[in-house]
C-alpha cells in the first residue's frame, strides 16, 4: 500500500521517547461542566495509540487539546501539553499555526463540512501539499486508495460519498508530512475492506515514516487489531442508571393493513461535474412494506446516500417514481406536501453538518414539532425532553450548543429530530458509525422499538454488517449506483449470489 517510499523526510521523523505528552489534563466548559477529567496521553514515534470510551467522555476534547484548539470559552482548570516540547494551549496564534502547518496534522470526526465545497479534491490536496506536483497528488490519492483515473480529482466535495470525504481529509492531512498524526474515529462510516486498508495505511505510516499517530475509536475490534497502546476514558465516571424510552406516540395517520409504505421504480440520478451528467444511480426499484425494515449495503461510493437522498427528494431523480402509499411523490421535497415531507425523515451521516450551529438543541427540536404542528406551544418543553429521553439524553442537553456535544451525542439529537416530525417511514445513514458499542446498541433498540409500536418503516445504510443482519427484514445490496442482489437478510448473507455480496459477507456472522 505504499506508493510513496521516499515521502517523509529524516527531518520530520521526531526524537526521544515521546512526540506528545499529557498529564493530569482538566478542561472545563464556561458553566464548570466537566469537559475531560484529568487524562493523560502519551504519543511516540512509531507506534499507534487508540483512546476509547463511551460517547461524551471526552476523546475529541483530548485530541483538540493536543493541537491547541479547544471550543471557545473552555480552560484548561489542571495538568499539561506537550507537543514536540512546546505547549499547544500557551503558544501564541503565529507559533500554533506553524506547529499545525508543519509537524501536527487533525483530521476531525466530521471532516466534510471542514473541506472548501468551492474546491476540486486536487485543489484541496495543492492547496497545503509540501509536493505539489501532479505526481505527488496522484500518490497521495492512491495511498488513501481514491481512484485517479475516473475523474474523481477533479470533482467537488459534494458530489463525494462520506467514507470518499473522509479519505480526502485525510489525504489531505498526510499532504503535510506531519510528525504527529491524529484522528477521530477515522473509519466511522467505511465499510469493512476500506477500514482494514485504513488501518493498513496507518499501521504503514507509523511503521515506515516514524509518525506518532494518536486515533479515538468506537470499534473494538480495530483497536485489537491497530493500537500499540489504548487510553481509556471511561474512568471512575459515573454512568448512571439505564433509562427506559418513553412508549411512543401513536401515529398520525394509520395505514391499511398489507399496504406498501414506500415504493420506487427505475429511479436514476446524476452528479453534476464540470456540467457533465455523471450517472450515479441506475434503474433502483425497491418496495418497503408497512412497518418492515430494509438494510442498504455496499461499499462506500456505491450510491448509498444518494438513493436515500432521493427518496426523501433531497437529490433530484432524472427518471423513475417514488410513491408513498400508492401516491406519486414530487421529484424534490420542495413540491410536496407538508404532510408528505414530514411522513418521510431522514437521518444524516453528518450530523454536525446538518445542525444549525446557532441554535440549541431544545430550539433544534421545537422548530419541527411546530412545523409539522406535533405538539402545541404550551406542550413544547414536555416533548423536547421526551425526545432527549428516548435517545438517551438527559434534559440538561436541552440547553447546549452542537460544538458543546460529542460526535455521539450530536447523532443522537439527529436522531430525535427527525422523530419529532413523527414520520411513517425513518432513513438512517450510518447513524451508529459515531457511536460506541453500548451506545450504538441503545439506538437501534430504540428504532426497533419505534418500528413495532407504531409500524414505523425503517431504512437502515449501514457498513456494520452484524447490525443489518440482527436488525433487518430484507436487503438491497449496491454496487456502482446499481442494485445487484436483493431479498431476505438472513437469505442473502447465507447464501450470496453475487461476488459484492459475499465480499461483504465473508467473515461476518449473523445475529439472528
Amino acid at each position: 500500500m505504499n506508493h510513496m517510499p521516499d515521502w517523509y523526510s529524516d527531518s520530520q521523523t521526531t526524537d526521544g521517547a515521546n512526540a506528545v505528552r499529557v498529564s493530569d489534563l482538566t478542561i472545563t466548559a464556561p458553566n464548570g461542566r466537566l469537559l475531560l477529567d484529568r487524562a493523560d496521553l502519551e504519543l511516540a514515534p512509531g507506534r499507534i495509540t487508540a483512546v476509547v470510551g463511551p460517547s461524551g467522555c471526552g476523546k475529541t476534547t483530548l485530541l483538540r487539546a493536543v493541537t491547541g484548539t479547544l471550543p471557545p470559552d473552555t480552560e484548561r482548570t489542571t495538568g499539561s501539553v506537550t507537543v514536540l516540547g512546546q505547549d499547544p494551549l500557551a503558544l501564541p496564534a503565529p507559533a500554533l499555526r506553524t506547529l499545525r502547518r508543519h509537524h501536527l496534522a487533525y483530521v476531525g470526526q466530521d471532516p466534510g463540512p471542514a473541506l472548501n465545497p468551492r474546491m476540486t479534491v486536487r485543489r484541496l490536496l495543492a492547496e497545503i501539499a509540501v509536493d505539489k506536483s501532479p505526481e505527488a497528488i496522484r500518490a497521495q490519492l492512491t495511498e488513501v486508495r481514491l481512484p485517479t483515473d475516473d475523474g474523481l480529482p477533479d470533482r467537488r466535495i459534494g458530489s463525494l460519498s462520506g467514507g470518499q470525504q473522509r479519505r480526502v481529509a485525510l489525504a489531505r492531512a498526510l499532504a503535510r508530512r506531519p510528525a504527529v498524526l491524529l484522528l477521530d474515529e477515522p473509519t466511522a462510516g467505511l465499510d469493512p475492506a476500506l477500514r482494514d486498508e485504513i488501518a493498513d495505511l496507518l499501521r504503514h505510516l507509523a511503521e515506515s515514516h516514524r509518525i506518532a499517530i494518536g486515533l479515538s475509536c468506537h470499534d473494538p475490534d480495530l483497536v485489537t487489531r491497530l493500537a500499540d497502546d489504548v487510553v481509556d476514558l471511561t474512568g471512575p465516571r459515573p454512568r448512571g442508571p439505564a433509562r427506559t424510552a418513553p412508549a411512543p406516540r401513536e401515529p398520525a395517520t394509520t395505514r391499511p393493513d398489507g399496504s406498501s409504505t414506500l415504493t420506487a421504480s427505475g429511479l436514476h440520478a446524476v452528479h453534476l461535474h464540470r456540467r457533465r451528467r455523471v450517472p450515479v444511480l441506475h434503474g433502483i426499484d425497491l418496495t418497503l412494506a408497512a412497518g418492515s425494515s430494509l438494510g442498504v449495503v455496499g461499499a462506500s461510493g456505491s450510491g448509498k446516500t444518494t438513493l436515500l437522498r432521493t427518496l426523501v427528494g433531497l437529490h433530484r431523480a432524472t427518471a423513475g417514481t417514488v410513491s408513498l402509499d400508492g401516491t406519486r411523490l414530487a421529484p424534490t421535497a420542495h413540491g410536496r406536501s407538508r404532510d408528505q415531507r414530514r411522513r418521510l425523515q431522514l437521518v444524516p451521516q453528518d450530523p454536525l453538518g446538518t445542525l444549525n450551529p446557532s441554535r440549541t438543541v431544545g430550539a433544534t427540536l421545537r422548530r419541527p414539532l411546530l412545523l409539522h404542528r406535533r405538539a402545541g406551544r404550551a406542550e413544547l418543553p414536555d416533548r423536547v425532553l421526551e425526545l432527549l429521553d428516548q435517545v438517551g439524553l438527559p434534559a440538561a442537553f436541552a440547553d447546549r450548543y452542537p460544538h458543546e456535544l460529542s460526535g455521539g451525542q450530536r447523532q443522537r439529537v439527529s436522531i430525535a429530530r427527525a422523530l419529532a416530525a413523527d414520520p411513517d417511514v425513518l432513513f438512517c445513514d450510518e447513524v451508529t458509525s459515531a457511536l460506541d458499542a453500548d451506545t450504538a446498541v441503545t439506538v437501534m433498540d430504540l428504532l426497533t422499538d419505534l418500528r413495532a409500536r407504531r409500524g414505523l418503516s425503517l431504512v437502515l445504510v449501514s457498513h456494520d454488517l452484524r447490525l443489518v443482519a440482527d436488525r433487518t427484514d430484507t436487503l438491497v445490496v449496491m454496487s456502482e449506483g446499481h442494485v445487484v442482489e436483493s431479498g431476505p437478510t438472513a437469505l442473502l448473507f447465507t447464501s450470496p449470489s453475487h461476488p459484492v455480496t459475499t465480499a461483504l459477507a465473508t467473515g461476518i456472522p449473523l445475529g439472528g
